[in-house]
């Protein structure tokens, strides 16, 4: 039982919360805009509104995840300018890799397989809040000693 405890106190705490509910929030600030691009952007070609929606939608849940990641979640003391500079160039190297994933998996499915936009979008960023999260608590924001 107390295997069991300090397991669950190891990976269930402030931080892992706290980024859950970013990476929700995150999730919603996708989605918001990708619906505004599907919605608003009708004179582009489906096919073509599919990459522009994921493409912008990535770049304003990216911005809105570098701050709430950096401030809220893993709290980063980071202040001088050359750490900082290492810092989002890390965040927004980790971030390619999974937009990767994201553009392959929504072109796959939405334009190949012709699954529905929105449930393709939800289940990606499911995949990515999760690759995300590894790719922030062991690369980006780790403690560093001082």
């Amino acid at each position: 039982m107390e295997k069991l405890k300090n397991l669950f106190g190891k990976y269930i705490n402030r931080e892992t919360i706290s980024y859950l509910i970013f990476g929700v929030l995150t999730t919603i600030v996708n989605y918001f805009v990708s619906f505004l691009v599907m919605h608003f952007c009708t004179n582009i070609r489906y096919d073509v509104r599919v990459n522009v929606a994921t493409v912008v939608s990535w770049i304003a849940a990216v911005l809105f995840a570098y701050v709430t990641n950096k401030i809220y979640v893993f709290r980063s003391k980071t202040r001088d300018i050359k750490s900082i500079l290492r810092e989002m160039t890390a965040f927004f190297a980790a971030r390619l890799l999974s937009f990767g994933f994201e553009i392959v998996w929504m072109n796959l499915t939405v334009n190949v397989l012709h699954w529905n936009f929105y449930i393709s979008k939800l289940i990606a960023q499911v995949v990515i809040v999760i690759l995300n999260y590894i790719f922030s608590k062991l690369f980006i924001f780790k403690k560093r000693e001082e």
